[in-house]
């Protein structure tokens, strides 16, 4: 995992999603690549943003599934 920043990253978030500003996590699939795909909180658009690998990502994304 490591920090990924980048200008006109477009962020989504689940649609599982309330859109009520609760515990949503945000990510930037224009901007992913197999080594980093950007992850951050949706409560904070400006604060850290991580990077995870493709595998790791399409395995948490897997767990929430199951």
């Amino acid at each position: 995992m490591s920090s990924i920043h980048g200008p006109g990253m477009t962020w989504i978030k689940s649609s599982y999603s309330d859109g009520q500003g609760g515990n949503c996590v945000e990510w930037a699939p224009a901007s992913a690549t197999p080594s980093a795909v950007p992850v951050r909180d949706s409560k904070r658009p400006n604060g850290p943003q991580l990077a995870h690998s493709a595998r790791a990502w399409q395995a948490f994304v897997d767990s929430l599934k199951n």
